[in-house]
């Protein structure tokens, strides 16, 4: 999932955390009409369509209006959303899903066809969704998604108004997250042909099947609420009547805003952690994400180079950066699959697949190997540009990154930084040279990061090629995917392989410290997917 480079992010471990207070508050605020929290994204909502849903700002939101067959819960296990409970065959292939009685905050009910329409409508190659590919091993999904079979041959059928029956081509074993995702959420039929491609495009332009409803965001605006929704099947124990949002990208006045009481949660920057590093709200959110640079091969022929890839990566020092200019607790990578995030037997992935090259600090070999690749394209200088997020973060990575690489011979580098909906924007269109991208897992499974750069895929923005890659990930998936040794292999090598080649130059694992009001009770935080839920959330 998309991250912007200055988003929350939460809890140490793959589980949810429900965020309790460490310090006593100053009044109980027990009543219904005081359960109000308010809260801070650093960017705006780029879409509300489950379907086109890339970023973690639409589906941290998407995730507390919308509900999906199941839930992500505690411990990263998933609990029952509008499917009361399911059942796997012993193949692996057929899940069939019973749903509660539950209803759209319109009154209409939930049926499995709206799950059925929802899916078939993020399959279908017009809707143009990039998480479509979360679907690829639903039956025909790959016919359907490039147009040589219709979408009711998608192989997800409604058996009358409360079963859904999902037959995949080959098992997955971590299907259960896949059906939790926006891509995977049920969708009204009769809403979304009443506002077509208006559809979601603003807060009255949907309706909402889970514990709140949107309210108040134009599709443009930085403040929108998410209201109690009473048409929710568990209503009753949503205790929050709405939740407040406003953009904020500075950090001083986030800081006096929270210190005010007018915002009940900050993540601080560097500086102010080291001033709050004592505070009983502090909360260290390390999270399943990494920030890394694309480099795009389409646009700029030097990076199909390995030479140049890897003389980008090791003219920047990426333990100076974290420790002394993010210097809030993120972490020098060791590659793109985060450190913590899978282990095996014991083994840390992050461990397993290392490649010292693929991530060391080496600028002398930098000046080198850039000074031979440029050589090979026939010129003596040439000019970059680098787009990032115009956050505070994303300020720091664009002025070190250009820095750094400014020592190559021969090299200038332009530095764009932009607001994150036009940064997605840019990297859909290859309209960069060099993107400070950023990633933060589905699921926990390395798959969600090794997927990311096959040939094929959408996210795959600098088009880096590797047939070695795409069969390693392609096994897992395929042959390999019932036996775990052999999967583990398979992806390890495959990120050996990423990292040998420079396929990305990976900066920096995210780590965020957040202070959160001690009022502030029973936030659930997943350091994977869409991170915040507000349901079981209270004030007190």
């Amino acid at each position: 999932m998309k991250l912007s480079s200055s988003l929350k992010l939460g809890a140490v471990a793959i589980a949810s955390v429900a965020l309790l207070a460490a310090c006593g508050s100053n009044s109980s605020n027990s009543g219904s009409n005081k359960q109000v929290l308010n809260w801070v994204e650093t960017s705006n909502i780029p879409t509300m369509d489950p379907s086109k849903s890339v970023d973690i700002v639409s589906s941290g939101a998407l995730n507390n209006v919308d509900e999906g067959l199941l839930r992500i819960g505690q411990d990263s296990k998933v609990r029952p959303g509008v499917a009361k409970d399911y059942s796997v065959s012993k193949d692996g292939k057929t899940w069939t899903f019973n749903l509660r009685k539950s209803k759209w905050s319109n009154g209409d009910p939930v049926t499995a066809k709206d799950f059925v329409f929802g899916w078939q409508r993020t399959a279908k190659p017009s809707t143009a969704s990039q998480y479509a590919y979360l679907l690829d091993h639903v039956q025909n999904f790959n016919a359907v998604n490039k147009g040589k079979m219709a979408p009711s041959k998608l192989g997800i059928k409604a058996e009358g108004d409360n079963k859904v029956v999902v037959t995949l081509s080959k098992p997955q074993s971590y299907f259960k997250y896949i059906v939790s995702m926006p891509a995977a959420y049920p969708q009204n039929q009769k809403i979304v042909d009443k506002y077509g491609k208006k559809f979601a495009a603003t807060s009255e332009n949907a309706v909402y099947n889970g514990p709140f409803k949107l309210t108040g965001w134009t599709g443009t605006n930085n403040k929108w609420t998410l209201a109690k929704n009473d048409q929710y099947w568990d209503a009753k124990n949503v205790k929050l009547s709405k939740v407040n949002y406003q953009v904020i990208n500075d950090q001083q006045t986030w800081l006096s805003q929270y210190q005010s009481g007018k915002v009940d949660e900050i993540i601080l920057d560097g500086t102010q952690y080291k001033n709050f590093k004592n505070s009983k709200e502090l909360n260290m959110r390390n999270s399943a994400s990494t920030f890394y640079l694309d480099l795009n091969q389409q646009k700029q022929a030097i990076f199909k180079n390995q030479k140049a890839r890897r003389a980008i990566s090791m003219a920047i020092n990426k333990v100076d950066f974290t420790k002394n200019v993010l210097a809030d607790g993120s972490q020098a990578p060791t590659g793109v699959v985060p450190q913590d995030f899978v282990k095996k037997d014991g083994k840390d992935f992050a461990d397993a697949a290392y490649v010292k090259a693929g991530t060391e600090y080496n600028l002398a070999q930098a000046k080198k190997l850039w000074a031979q690749a440029l050589k090979a394209t026939g010129k003596s200088s040439m000019t970059l540009n680098l787009v990032t997020d115009d956050t505070p973060r994303g300020k720091k990575a664009s002025d070190y990154v250009q820095n750094a690489l400014s020592k190559l011979p021969g090299l200038k580098v332009e530095a764009n930084n932009v607001p994150f909906n036009v940064r997605l924007s840019r990297a859909q269109k290859g309209q960069f040279d060099v993107l400070v991208d950023g990633w933060i897992a589905d699921y926990p499974d390395a798959i969600s990061f090794s997927s990311l750069f096959t040939s094929d895929n959408s996210y795959n923005y600098g088009k880096w090629n590797n047939k070695k890659y795409d069969t390693l990930v392609a096994n897992a998936e395929g042959k390999d995917a019932n036996d775990t040794n052999k999967r583990w292999t398979d992806l390890v090598d495959a990120e050996k392989t990423l990292m040998t080649d420079q396929g990305v130059v990976p900066l920096y694992q995210l780590a965020e410290p957040q202070l959160l009001k001690s009022k502030v009770h029973g936030v659930e935080y997943f350091p994977t997917g869409a991170q915040w839920d507000f349901s079981h959330a209270y004030i007190k």
